[in-house]
């Protein structure tokens, strides 16, 4: 794994080259009554500056089209999301209408309902690839954000007029 610095933070991680890849977290506080979406923020590439500029590579970006990533999430409260998707598809993706490679892509997990702000709620997540039947690399992983479901498709109704 290598840090990089071009996602939201000054440094983010950069898989160049694995077999078995998951990623799993946690977070526990108390969230105000509503329907909640999390996401993970990837980008399939590498980033370096030449001549002041940002450049994307993607020289060991590979194996992500072969199987997809299982994504998922738990409440304390017992409710489960889950999706699966093929992070490299030469596709043109739904949402953005581009092209995966070389774009910041939130990929949804789920949602779940938080009905009162007490007590906490924890949710858990993560993020697998674990057949070793194949290699794969060139994924940068930013984040992972939860944000109330309606507030999101706000901000997409608003990019879409």
């Amino acid at each position: 794994m290598v840090m990089l610095g071009s996602g939201r933070f000054h440094e983010v991680a950069y898989l160049q080259q694995i077999w078995w890849f998951e990623v799993d977290g946690s977070v526990k506080f108390p969230l105000p009554a509503d329907v909640y979406t999390l996401f993970f923020r990837l980008h399939l590439g590498k980033f370096s500056k030449r001549l002041g500029r940002r450049v994307c590579t993607f020289e060991h970006t590979h194996g992500w089209d072969i199987k997809p990533v299982r994504f998922e999430l738990s409440t304390s409260d017992g409710q489960q999301a889950s999706s699966e998707c093929c992070l490299d598809e030469t596709g043109q993706d739904e949402v953005n209408g581009n092209h995966k490679r070389g774009c910041w892509i939130e990929y949804k997990v789920g949602e779940f309902i938080v009905n009162h702000s007490e007590p906490a709620t924890e949710v858990q997540f993560s993020m697998k690839q674990i057949d070793c039947t194949h290699s794969k690399g060139g994924l940068c992983v930013d984040s992972v954000y939860i944000i109330p479901s309606d507030l999101r498709d706000c901000r997409r109704r608003r990019v879409l007029k």
